[in-house]
């Protein structure tokens, strides 16, 4: 993993406690394009699963990510794709 994606990952642990969390970083699959910057680090996939989604709508879910990572996004995370998911859900 790389830094981004440690801090990601630590971020998102604190805030969420999920029963699971993959972060990907594709910022080498963005290279050349709007937002990418040398070094790379700017564009992150989250699979996250956790108690915290219960009941929550798609765009709640969302928020919480977004929130629980608002210095890295506003900082040199350029593009971050959220699958946010409860428990049991598929």
């Amino acid at each position: 993993m790389t830094g981004m994606a440690e801090r990601i990952t630590s971020k998102l642990e604190e805030a969420l406690s999920p029963q699971r969390l993959n972060v990907i970083d594709e910022s080498h699959q963005h290279h050349g394009h709007s937002g990418w910057r040398e070094g790379g680090e700017t564009h992150f996939r989250v699979d996250i699963v956790s108690e915290a989604f219960v009941g929550k709508s798609r765009l709640d879910r969302h928020r919480l990510v977004n929130a629980a990572l608002s210095q890295e996004l506003a900082d040199r995370v350029h593009a971050l794709a959220i699958v946010a998911r409860a428990p049991g859900e598929g």
